[in-house]
C-alpha cells in the first residue's frame, strides 16, 4: 500500500507581492555546498540552508543584510541591495576547523540536552495542550532544478581527415533540461484539518489535487514522510524510525555541541549540533533550543546515505500557553553517497551504492538531480478550545468532495498561489495521465499484485488457473468477481474447478450487497461444492494473499468433500477490526478411510448446521476513510484474531453438539539494521461431538518417505517442516513460533542470502480418541519441538532450509528427525 508511492513516485520520474532571497552557501575553497548553514536577516529573520546548501525565503520588506554562519568557518554579512536573482555566498574556513565533535563529562551541551530530555512532558504540545485543531496546507512534488542540469544538444565531431565520427556527446541532459524549467516532474497538494483531543490526533482531508488523476491515489495521502513530533522516543524520517536526539536515553546514543546562539521569534535560543555516535547511518542534524524553558525551537534532522533525506520542523511560540507549537515541517530527498546499499520501506526498495565511475568524478547524469520536497504550512491555529473528535478511530478521514474543490477554495487555502511551473505541471500531467492512460495501468497493476486480472466488469481469479496436490492430482480452475466497473454496491463472484486424479468437477457461485459504505458492511451469501483439507485451521477474517505456487497441498492427500450453503455478513463497524458473522449448513463426506463413533452410532458422512463469528483486530495500525472505503495503510503489531463457531442442534438436521475457539496473536519488529524479528502464537479448543475432520493438525509439512532425499518439497511459511502429514491430531493446542531474519549478505555477484533462524513448538491433545476409527495418530500431550534455519532468496528467489526435530517426539533414526526443503520468496519489488 504505501509501497504503492514509492513505485508512483520512481516511475513518473510564485510567490505573492514579496521580497525572494535566493541563493547557495559554499566552502570557498573547495566549493563544496555548506548545508544547514544558518542566515540571519538585520530584522531577525533566521533560516537555514538546506542539504544542498540553498536557500530560498521571502520577507515583506527588503532586508539591508544577511549574515551567514558556519560552524568552522568565518562568519560573513553581506548587502542585499545588489540586484540579484541569485546569491552565491562563500565562507572561509576557519584554521581551527572542527574536526569531529569531541565530548566529554563536562561539554555543556550534554546538560542542555539533559534539560531538554527533562522537560520534555512540560515542553510536548500533545501533553501540555488538551485539545488544538489547525489547517494545513500541504505541497509534494518531484522536481529538479534546472540550473544545476548542464544541458547539451546532441553533438557529432569528425576527423577532418578520415571523416570518422569519434565522439557524440548524449541529448539526454538537454531534453531533461527542457522538461524540467517548463514543469515539474509530479505535484499534488492537499488541504487538511488537524483535530487533537488528548492523547488521539486525526485528519481530515477536505481538499486534494493529484496531478494527472482525476482520483487520488489515497494510499499516498497516508504516506509519512517525518513525524509529527519531535518529541516521541521515535523519530520517524521516510518510514524508518530512529532513536530521537531528545530520547529518554539519548546521551548514550548521541555526541551534541553548542555551535552558537541566536534568536527565533524574538526568544534567544542555542543551535546545537548532534550525531549518531554508535551508526554512520543514524540520525544527525541541528536542535535549536530556548535558553529559558529547554524546548525544541527548530529541529533539523538528516540521514545521509544513497539517498540524502532531511525533514525539518519550525515551531511558533505561544506566549499564552508558554509552548513552541509546530508551524511548519519542510522534508527532502536528493541522491546521496554510500559505500553500501541501503534498504526503505522493510527491504522492497533498495538503492544501489556509489559506483566507481561516480568516485572517480565522473558527471552525474541529469536523473541524479531529481528531488522529492514536501512542504506543510499550519494555519487557523486554534488551542485549548471545546473540541470532541467524531471517528476517533480513524487517523484519516477523506471527505467525498475533497478531490473535486473548484480554484476558489484552493485560491483561498494556498498559503502561496502556484507559481508558472506548477501550473503547467497540472496541465501537462493531466493530458499525459489521460493519453497514455496511466491510471488504468495502475488499476491494473494492483489487481495483478493481488492475483487478479480485470476484464471490463471482471476481475479474473488467476489462483484458480492451476494448482496441484496429491489427492485432485493437476487441479484447472477459472473463477472471478465482479468489480466497482460492474457496481460498488452489488458483486457476484464464483469459480469452477476440475481434478485430473479424481476426475471431479467442483465450484462455487456467491453475491452480496453493501450496506454500509463507512463500515464496508457487505451482506451476502453463497453455495460451495468443494474439497477441504482435513483438520485445516483457517480464520475467516484472513486475508486473501496470491501466491503463484502454495507448497503445503502439494503432497496432502487426506480431503472431506463439503457441500455448503452460507450466510454472512461482514462488517468494519467496529472500530479497528475486520468481522464476518455467517451462518452455514454442510452436508461432509470424508474422502479417506474414516468413520465417526458417537453415541453409539457409526458416522460416514454427516451433517452439520453452525454459526461462526471471526474478529481481526488491530489496535495499533492506522486507518483511513476513503469515498471507496476503508484502508489500513498503517500496518502496526502486535495483531490478534478469534474466531467462535457453535454448533446449532436441532436445526437443519444438524448430527452434532459442539463449540471451537481459535485465537491468534502476531507480532513483528523491523530493525533499523534491516533485521526482522516475528513472533506467532496460535491456540484451538473445542468442546463437545468434533469429528476428525474439522479438528486441528497444526499444519505438518513433512513427507513419509524412508530417504530424506525423498522428502525435499518446498517449505511453507508457518508450518512444521519435520512432522509428517497425518502423524499427530488433536482437540486442542497451543503453538509457538520464533523466527529472527538478518539482513542479507552478499556472498557473490547476484548470491545474496537472506539467513533466518527458526523455532516452533506446539502442545496438544486429544479428548475421546476412541470415537476416531480407521486412521492411526499421535498426540501432542508432550508436545513437538523443531529448530531451523532458512537461507531464503540465494538466487532469483530460490533457497535452502534445514530443519531438526527435538524433545519428547523426536523418533528413534536420526535420519527422521531431519527436514531439508526448497523455499521460493517471490517479491514483486514494491
Amino acid at each position: 500500500m504505501k509501497q504503492l508511492f514509492i513505485w508512483f513516485i520512481f516511475l513518473s520520474l510564485s510567490l505573492q507581492a514579496q521580497i525572494q532571497v535566493n541563493g547557495i552557501i559554499k566552502d570557498a575553497d573547495t566549493k563544496k555546498a555548506l548545508p544547514f548553514a544558518t542566515l540571519i536577516t538585520e530584522t531577525g529573520f533566521t533560516t537555514i540552508s538546506d542539504v544542498d546548501g540553498k536557500f530560498q525565503f521571502s520577507l515583506p520588506a527588503q532586508p539591508e543584510t544577511l549574515t551567514v554562519s558556519y560552524v568552522g568557518y568565518t562568519t560573513r554579512t553581506i548587502s542585499l541591495f545588489e540586484k540579484k536573482s541569485f546569491f552565491t555566498i562563500l565562507l572561509s574556513p576557519k584554521t581551527d576547523v572542527l574536526k569531529e565533535v569531541v565530548v566529554s563529562n563536562e561539554n555543556p551541551a550534554n546538560g542542555i540536552i539533559a534539560k531538554v530530555i527533562q522537560q520534555r512532558e512540560n515542553n510536548n504540545p500533545e501533553k501540555k495542550l488538551s485539545t488544538f485543531q489547525f489547517k494545513s496546507y500541504n505541497k509534494l512534488l518531484v522536481t529538479a532544478n534546472p540550473d544545476s542540469i548542464i544541458g547539451k544538444i546532441d553533438t557529432l565531431f569528425a576527423d577532418a581527415a578520415t571523416k570518422d565520427k569519434i565522439i557524440k556527446i548524449d541529448s539526454s541532459d538537454y531534453k531533461f533540461k527542457k522538461i524540467i524549467t517548463k514543469q515539474h516532474l509530479f505535484l499534488t497538494e492537499k488541504i487538511s484539518q488537524f483535530q487533537f483531543e488528548r492523547p488521539l490526533l486525526k485528519e481530515t482531508i477536505i481538499g486534494t489535487k493529484m496531478a494527472g488523476f482525476k482520483e487520488p491515489i489515497y494510499e499516498l495521502l497516508g504516506f509519512n514522510l517525518q513525524s509529527f513530533s519531535v518529541y516521541d522516543e521515535k523519530y520517524e524520517l521516510f518510514e524508518t524510525k530512529y532513536k530521537s536526539p531528545i530520547a529518554a536515553k539519548a546521551l548514550k546514543e548521541y555526541r551534541y555541541k553548542i555551535l552558537d546562539t541566536t534568536r527565533i521569534d524574538y526568544r534567544t535560543v542555542w543551535m546545537i549540533y548532534f550525531k549518531n555516535k554508535i551508526s554512520s547511518k543514524g540520525l544527525e542534524g541541528l536542535l535549536y533550543v530556548d535558553t529559558e524553558n529547554y524546548a525544541v525551537a527548530k529541529a533539523v534532522m538528516r540521514i545521509r546515505g544513497v539517498l540524502d533525506i532531511t525533514g525539518i520542523h519550525e515551531f511558533k511560540y505561544l506566549p499564552q500557553e508558554k509552548v513552541w507549537f509546530p508551524i511548519r515541517k519542510n522534508f527532502k530527498i536528493v541522491k546521496g553517497k554510500s559505500k553500501e546499499p541501503i534498504t526503505v520501506l522493510g527491504g522492497r526498495i533498495e538503492f544501489t551504492a556509489e559506483d566507481e565511475d561516480e568516485k572517480n568524478g565522473s558527471p552525474k547524469n541529469a536523473s541524479d538531480f531529481t528531488y522529492l520536497a514536501s512542504e506543510m504550512h499550519v494555519f487557523d491555529l486554534k488551542v485549548n478550545n471545546n473540541l470532541k473528535i467524531k471517528k476517533s478511530s480513524i487517523a484519516i478521514d477523506v471527505k467525498p468532495n475533497a478531490n473535486t474543490r473548484d480554484e476558489a477554495f484552493w485560491q483561498q487555502n494556498r498559503i502561496d498561489s502556484l507559481d508558472v511551473r506548477s501550473e503547467r505541471t497540472y496541465f501537462v500531467l493531466d493530458s499525459v495521465v489521460t493519453k497514455q492512460k496511466i491510471e488504468k495501468k495502475i488499476r491494473f497493476g494492483r489487481k495483478i499484485i493481488n492475483g487478479y486480472a480485470p476484464f471490463g466488469p471482471i476481475d479474473f481469479d488467476l489462483r484458480y488457473l492451476l494448482s496441484y496436490n496429491n489427492f485432485e492430482g493437476f487441479r484447472l480452475g477459472l473463477g472471478g468477481i465482479t468489480n466497482e466497473l460492474f457496481s460498488k454496491k452489488f458483486r457476484i463472484e464464483g469459480y469452477t474447478a476440475y481434478g485430473l486424479k479424481d476426475e471431479t468437477f467442483k465450484y462455487n457461485l456467491g453475491a452480496a450487497l453493501r450496506i454500509g459504505n463507512a463500515s464496508g458492511t457487505w451482506i451476502g451469501g453463497a453455495y460451495t461444492d468443494d474439497v477441504r483439507e482435513i483438520a485445516s485451521t483457517t480464520f475467516a477474517t484472513d486475508k486473501r494473499v496470491f501466491k503463484l505456487y502454495d507448497p503445503r497441498p502439494i503432497n496432502i492427500s487426506t480431503f472431506y468433500n463439503h457441500q455448503t450453503w452460507r450466510g454472512y455478513i461482514e462488517t468494519k463497524i467496529i472500530p479497528k477490526t475486520e468481522s464476518i458473522w455467517q451462518l452455514t449448513y454442510s452436508n461432509i463426506n470424508p474422502m479417506f478411510n474414516y468413520t465417526f463413533d458417537y453415541d453409539g452410532k457409526l458416522y460416514r458422512d454427516f451433517t452439520m448446521t453452525t454459526a461462526q463469528f471471526s474478529i481481526q483486530w488491530n489496535p495499533f495500525s492506522d486507518y483511513m476513510q476513503t469515498p471507496n472505503g476503508r484502508i489500513e495503510y498503517g500496518k502496526r503489531f502486535p495483531r490478534f484474531a478469534l474466531q467462535f463457531t457453535k454448533s446449532i442442534p436441532r436445526l437443519l438436521n444438524n448430527d452434532f453438539d459442539f463449540s471451537k475457539i481459535d485465537a491468534r496473536i502476531e507480532y513483528e519488529k523491523k530493525y533499523l539494521n534491516g533485521q526482522k524479528s516475528e513472533v506467532l502464537i496460535q491456540a484451538g479448543y473445542s468442546l463437545g461431538a468434533i469429528p476428525l475432520t474439522h479438528l486441528y493438525n497444526t499444519s505438518p509439512n513433512n513427507l513419509t518417505k524412508d530417504n530424506l532425499l525423498q522428502r525435499i518439497t518446498i517449505s511453507g511459511k508457518n508450518s512444521f517442516e519435520t512432522m509428517y502429514f497425518n502423524e499427530f491430531f488433536s482437540s486442542e493446542f497451543v503453538m509457538l513460533q520464533f523466527k529472527h531474519g538478518f539482513k542479507r549478505v552478499e556472498l557473490f555477484p547476484k548470491v545474496k542470502p537472506s539467513l533466518v533462524l527458526v523455532s516452533r513448538m506446539v502442545w496438544g491433545n486429544m479428548k475421546n480418541p476412541e470415537r476416531h476409527i480407521g486412521i492411526d495418530y499421535k498426540t501432542l500431550d508432550q508436545g513437538l519441538f523443531e529448530s531451523g534455519i532458512e537461507l531464503n532468496q540465494i538466487y532469483k528467489g530460490f533457497g535452502l532450509t534445514g530443519f531438526y526435530r527435538y524433545g519428547p517426539n523426536q523418533l528413534s533414526r536420526l535420519e527422521d528427525n531431519l527436514a531439508v526443503k526448497l523455499s521460493f520468496v517471490f517479491d514483486f519489488g514494491f
